[in-house]
């Protein structure tokens, strides 16, 4: 995308030495690399040192690849054998386990006309089904009659709800899983024991059942030990920037699925596969491809121009324009849809009045946080809270939690508009450190080497215009040289005379236009009724509405416009969030905060629980993804309000859950699904804004 300013700047005279014509792409790339990454003089003195770093990271990395690949390659993918029982009405049904125990935990599978775990608590009337381990001891000395057989407990009872006795063989199968501690079995005279599986139920009717085990479950206490170090590693990787935050994704999601592969924990492709949202990636990739679309028409550059016109070409007002909207807009959409519209008329207008848009960008990202709070359907922490069995019971709808949410969030509005206001009271600070034409220029650079490096060597052609490419790379890198020699001091701000922006900047397109305005309105609208299709079914229907409307060859340039790499840096959060969970250290977290709430008094576990849901949800939602995290503090929060020697009341815990999930998303870049979709598209801009950046 061009500035206004592009055009004179590209007339300049080239500073490139006599005997261009005859540099290798070698030469053009390596001069490239080493005067875009920092100070020319700096890089050469820390040469060696940036050398040595360098072999180390990819040592290490390497390392780690050696690593995970034979603990994937040496450990077989876990097959859960399931065997059907039937359990009548009054008699217990025995499963017998026949191999040796190894240690003194067992993990249980149950599979049948289950009762889902949501639904559990609704009433008291439920069948229920009750499964405990038992051991059999017999006695071989020649003194005991060899056919006595001793029975002892050995774990808890394990209580499962059932479906009525009417939907059995009508509703889908439910499949639940317990991790028994088994107790220390007194051996004593009883040198020989078979493990059984006791089964009884309260149904009047035969209950068919299947059940499967596994006597080398996961260890949770080193597992999570393993979850919390691939954790820490990734975020070591993403903050000091090592390698780009997909690929480290990537590599963490690797480790957590290579460290279940050595727990003898290994899942199937398929299971791998099922834990990604694909619902969300469609939801992103047809977003992307209507925004795409949308911009070929121009109306981001006007709608720029026109925010420039209102607010008169001042800063605070265009923050404060862009801070309500977005707010608003991320009450009735999901904060990913706003951020996907809102951030290419913000990094416009900003190159439009000369500003840095990264500052901008942070801005709008809090505030639709914020926004999207309010209601829920603003943000997926919500939609998960609002959908909950026992969130619906205790009298929560649209209208309670919009009031509850809303004035809290209005509140957050103000005290963060007011210290950010305070913060940025000097506009020095929306500016840029260099010349805005240096500044232009390297980003210009950057969108020349992202074409060159897409291009393959498969033909001669591709190679010719590689080569042209990087040498328009080379030819800007002589023009940045002498503006960075030439040019001491900032520019003043540049202050646009409104018709010239009028006229540089008009609609395109404007049949493209109203297509497109059209196809994005139905999507919007369905999108607030909340109607069928689902809501990743409604965008990919007007994506592929829009694709056909637009009636162009390029559909491969639109396609290849879509943020691909944000598409696998969630797909691969999804799997290691779930690998996470497998390794306990989610429950953990629950257990701990369940456990200081139980620890204090009855007159103080509300105030307690309050806060401590807040808090743990809060940070937990800024290092890890809110949405698993959310199912997890929902069952606390339920479980809690369960409870009636607590005695507490549900709806000021979910009140405190929601604040902490949907805010919690302000304290790190990765802390919201709209953080890192607005991080992409920026990018994908030439603006690129750290981890730290936005965490400080």
């Amino acid at each position: 995308m061009s500035s206004p300013t592009r055009n004179t700047t590209k007339n300049m005279m080239p500073c490139v030495p006599c005997d261009s014509a005859n540099i290798s792409h070698t030469d053009i790339e390596d001069s490239l690399k080493v005067f875009l990454s920092t100070d020319v003089e700096i890089e050469e003195k820390g040469c060696n040192w940036r050398n040595v770093a360098n072999i180390f990271k990819i040592g290490s990395l390497v390392v780690v690849w050696i690593i995970c690949s034979c603990a994937l390659m040496t450990n077989n993918v876990q097959v859960q054998h399931m065997h059907q029982l039937s359990i009548s009405s009054g008699q217990t049904k025995s499963f017998l386990i026949l191999e040796e125990l190894t240690n003194n935990k067992i993990k249980i599978t149950i599979e049948g006309a289950l009762l889902p775990s949501c639904y559990e608590n609704m009433s008291v009337n439920w069948m229920y089904i009750w499964v405990q381990l038992v051991v059999m001891k017999k006695p071989v000395t020649k003194f005991q009659p060899s056919n006595i057989r001793l029975i002892q407990n050995i774990s808890e009872v394990w209580e499962v709800a059932l479906v009525p006795e009417k939907l059995i063989g009508v509703v889908p199968e439910v499949t639940h899983e317990k991790t028994f501690h088994l107790n220390s079995i007194k051996v004593g005279d009883y040198n020989y024991s078979l493990l059984e599986v006791k089964f009884s139920t309260n149904m009047q009717a035969n209950f068919p059942l299947s059940v499967g085990y596994n006597l080398q479950p996961i260890n949770t206490d080193f597992g999570i030990i393993y979850a919390g170090l691939v954790l820490v590693g990734l975020y070591i990787l993403i903050i000091f920037e090592l390698v780009h935050r997909t690929l480290a994704a990537m590599v963490a999601s690797t480790m957590s699925v290579a460290i279940l592969a050595a727990l003898n924990a290994r899942p199937t492709m398929a299971e791998i596969i099922s834990w990604i949202d694909v619902e969300t990636l469609l939801l992103l990739f047809s977003m992307m491809t209507l925004v795409t679309i949308f911009s070929e028409t121009g109306i981001f550059d006007y709608m720029s121009v026109f925010a420039y016109k209102i607010t008169g070409g001042k800063i605070w007002p265009l923050i404060n324009i862009l801070c309500v909207i977005t707010a608003i807009f991320s009450c009735f959409l999901d904060n990913v849809t706003t951020t996907l519209l809102i951030t290419p008329v913000t990094i416009k207008l900003c190159e439009v009045m000369k500003l840095n848009p990264v500052p901008v960008l942070m801005y709008m990202l809090i505030f639709a946080n914020i926004g999207g709070a309010i209601t829920p359907i603003g943000d997926p922490p919500n939609v998960i809270i609002a959908s909950n069995v026992d969130v619906i019971q205790s009298g929560i709808n649209f209208g309670t939690f919009t009031l509850h949410m809303g004035v809290g969030s209005i509140i957050a509005f103000v005290v963060v508009y007011a210290q950010l206001r305070y913060i940025h009271r000097d506009l020095k600070l929306f500016k840029y450190n260099e010349p805005t034409a240096v500044q232009e220029l390297r980003r210009e650079i950057e969108v020349w080497k992202r074409a060159a490096a897409s291009l393959g060597s498969y033909s001669k052609d591709e190679d010719t215009v590689k080569e042209s490419l990087l040498r328009r790379s080379f030819t800007l890198l002589g023009q940045l040289k002498l503006k960075v020699n030439h040019t001491s001091a900032p520019e003043e701000l540049y202050i646009t005379n409104l018709k010239d922006l009028q006229q540089q900047y008009p609609i395109k397109d404007k049949v493209l236009l109203i297509k497109s305005g059209i196809t994005l309105s139905l999507v919007i609208c369905v999108f607030f009724l909340h109607s069928i299709p689902a809501m990743s079914w409604t965008a990919l229907l007007g994506a592929l509405l829009l694709l056909l409307l637009y009636d162009k060859e390029d559909i491969e340039g639109i396609l290849g416009r879509v943020e691909w790499s944000t598409l696998l840096f969630f797909a691969s959060l999804f799997i290691l969030m779930e690998a996470l969970s497998r390794l306990g250290l989610i429950d953990w977290v629950g257990k701990q905060t369940q456990g200081i709430i139980m620890s204090v008094d009855h007159g103080s576990r509300l105030t307690v629980a309050i806060v401590l849901i807040l808090w743990v949800s809060g940070v937990a939602s800024a290092f890890v993804d809110n949405l698993p995290l959310t199912t997890m503090m929902i069952r606390i929060a339920t479980s809690l309000a369960d409870n009636r020697e607590l005695d507490l009341p549900l709806q000021p815990l979910i009140w405190a859950l929601s604040f902490g999930a949907c805010f919690g998303g302000n304290g790190s870049l990765f802390g919201s699904s709209s953080n890192i979709v607005c991080a992409g598209v920026a990018e994908q801009h030439g603006y690129r804004f750290t981890f730290l950046e936005f965490t400080k």
